[in-house]
């Protein structure tokens, strides 16, 4: 007696296809590709505020600087520590309208800084933004012995 014996599938993914599919999309994304050129950029200096010229003063503005020793001189004339406050009293008596500029030094202490915008707080005195400078731009006055 015969048995009928069932047919083996075979068990195997058919990669012919998938390499016809693979290759039917590489010519696809090859054909509807764009390429870009290079451009040709233009080199531009823009101006900053520095570079453009007015004739009309905005607003005049005093400088309260700190140097990288924690050093404190309000237009140009220095400051000792424990004077910091009359000194204030005495420059907003003097400008009560004139707006205070902070020039600080990179290298200056923070806690100089902390104890100059209390100060400033506590006497009411409203600064313009400090301005952090790698060098100062003026250079402060030496002490005297």
């Amino acid at each position: 007696m015969l048995f009928a014996r069932p047919v083996k599938k075979s068990s195997g993914v058919p990669i012919v296809p998938m390499i016809d599919i693979l290759f039917i999309l590489l010519i696809f994304f090859i054909v509807s590709t764009n390429f870009k050129r290079p451009r040709h950029q233009l080199q531009i200096s823009l101006p900053t505020a520095k570079d453009l010229p007015t004739q009309k003063v905005i607003a005049e503005m005093s400088v309260l600087a700190i140097d990288g020793s924690g050093t404190i001189a309000l237009e140009g004339a220095l400051v000792p520590d424990d004077l910091l406050i009359s000194y204030l009293e005495a420059w907003r008596k003097l400008n009560p309208e004139r707006n205070l500029e902070i020039e600080l030094d990179q290298k200056a202490p923070s806690g100089k800084l902390i104890e100059v915008m209390g100060a400033l707080t506590r006497l009411g005195i409203k600064t313009m933004p400090t301005r952090v400078l790698k060098a100062p731009s003026t250079p402060l006055p030496t002490p005297n012995p």
